[in-house]
């Protein structure tokens, strides 16, 4: 999977030359940097995911993994439970407090995508700030590079930026006439990096279907990595009946569904996980002999439960979609309703025979 990765990062002295010969050109790495100068240190890696969700964070683990296994030295950088899930797989890598777009989503599906647009001056002015902040810290911390998962304002003119995304056509409900307008916005922040790394499969066997494969692609360099995910299959164990409930994503969404779970569990007779995707919080749900219920669980821990269970239940967030089908399990996803993202993937999954979906 990470082949592509392996390739661009770990030849020619790490993150430099490797990740294309137009950064090369730019950063005049010729010049810079001789085949026989010895390094003064480690190239310094910026990592920074998104906070709408823990799948912007979850799927940079794998990446961040391969730079440190190809010795580069990574920062983190978020807040939120998106920083407290780093943190945790992380705990030894410096960490960057940056604050995220902070979006909020409404409780009904018809006002969602009102909801959402009526914040974009309060995204706008993040990105802005985001990039202001981005200066200050390649000033103070003299950063080689910077992966930008999502996060539009960590661009910087002197340093080779990456912004990764699945997202390169954006869903919306008012039909393909505002998709148009929301691509030539979405693009115009991404032309700003150097390069565009999707993951996903570039051929039709993908997993994103119009999101990552676009009639009209970015400007600047976009990269297939094919399918990130921070799990492996280790050997048998699933259990007869065992269920999965994976939950993420913004509230109040997260908590709605999470209601829902916990009283229709009560009448189930088998047994079940609940991750609730809360990583940073206090508060707990105490667990019965039947059903489990964690906060969070770090990355080899998690992998375990999704070995063991017979149904994967949870919203249709990409990341998780990558997890399942790396996992090859049966699952059944149920979109964030009014995410029209969500709605998609679903429905495209479906389609390709991947999983079931529900409305609700």
């Amino acid at each position: 999977m990470f082949f592509r990765i392996i390739k661009w990062i770990s030849k020619l002295k790490l993150f430099y030359k490797q990740i294309s010969i137009s950064l090369a050109k730019y950063l005049e790495i010729n010049q810079i940097i001789g085949e026989n100068v010895k390094l003064s240190r480690k190239y310094r890696i910026l990592v920074a995911p998104l906070d709408w969700g823990l799948g912007h964070a979850t799927r940079c683990i794998p990446i961040i993994r391969e730079l440190i296994a190809q010795g580069c030295e990574v920062w983190l950088a978020g807040e939120g439970v998106q920083g407290a899930l780093l943190k945790a797989e992380f705990p030894n890598l410096p960490f960057l407090p940056l604050q995220g777009y902070r979006v909020q989503y409404s409780k009904s599906s018809k006002w969602f995508f009102l909801k959402i647009m009526s914040q974009l001056p309060k995204i706008v002015f993040s990105i802005k700030k985001e990039h202001k902040w981005l200066k200050k810290q390649v000033k103070r911390h003299h950063f080689d590079g910077i992966l930008a998962d999502n996060r539009f304002g960590l661009y910087h003119s002197k340093v080779p930026g990456i912004f990764i995304t699945h997202q390169l056509t954006i869903k919306s409900p008012l039909g393909k006439w505002s998709e148009k307008i929301l691509q030539r916005l979405n693009y115009r922040y991404i032309n700003r990096f150097k390069e565009c790394w999707v993951p996903d499969h570039g051929g039709e066997n993908n997993l994103a279907g119009e999101l990552s494969h676009p009639e009209k692609k970015p400007s600047i360099p976009v990269r297939y990595l094919g399918l990130l995910s921070r799990f492996k299959e280790t050997g048998p164990g699933e259990r007869e009946g065992h269920l999965l409930f994976i939950l993420s994503g913004p509230e109040p969404q997260r908590t709605i569904l999470e209601d829902k779970i916990v009283n229709e569990m009560s009448h189930y007779s088998g047994t079940a996980t609940i991750i609730r995707g809360l990583p940073s919080s206090l508060s707990i749900i105490p667990s019965t002999g039947m059903i489990k219920f964690y906060n969070h669980l770090p990355a080899d821990e998690l992998n375990e439960e999704m070995e063991k269970a017979d149904w994967v239940i949870s919203r249709c967030g990409y990341s998780t979609v990558m997890d399942i089908v790396k996992m090859r399990k049966k699952s059944i996803l149920i979109p964030t309703p009014g995410q029209t993202e969500q709605e998609y993937l679903a429905k495209y999954a479906l389609k390709k025979e991947i999983t079931a979906f529900i409305g609700k």
